[in-house]
């Protein structure tokens, strides 16, 4: 059977994201498509489904390094900017962004939230890994693992 880890990154996220449109409680504010994703970016994202590939991002994130939360997303989803002449300087991405998401996926019982000694965050749900498993299943492997002949 085709796993999340037998799986290219980024068709798993493109997957998932289109299986997550179909989904009650994931949905695009009415704000996120006028809103940047960082103090580093210049424009709003120009894909009109960017909220459900970032909440697919997310979610697969959330099941390779769980439990995490907000801070360590944030530091994940920024980037370097362009400040002229200065020298680049870093920047953390959107908070509210992911906050929403990480909510949204939670209502829709594909996170939930713990604590495990010191670390407290979030991490995936057995459904939320089936989830990403009948994704790639779905919709094809594009298996990173080679096979012997």
């Amino acid at each position: 059977m085709t796993t999340m880890q037998d799986s290219k990154p980024s068709e798993l996220v493109s997957h998932a994201a289109e299986e997550l449109k179909k989904a009650k409680a994931v949905k695009m504010p009415e704000w996120a498509m006028v809103v940047k994703t960082g103090p580093a970016q210049e424009h709003a994202p120009a894909q009109k489904d960017w909220w459900y590939k970032r909440a697919a991002s997310i979610l697969r994130k959330v099941s390779l390094r769980g439990p995490i939360g907000v801070a360590k997303l944030r530091t994940f989803y920024g980037k370097k900017k362009n400040r002229g002449v200065r020298p680049e300087h870093f920047f953390k991405g959107s908070g509210k962004i992911i906050r929403v998401i990480l909510q949204q996926l939670e209502a829709e019982g594909l996170l939930k939230k713990v604590e495990k000694g010191v670390h407290k965050g979030k991490i995936i749900t057995p459904k939320g890994q089936s989830f990403l498993d009948k994704a790639v299943k779905k919709h094809g492997s594009g298996g990173t693992k080679k096979t012997e002949a």
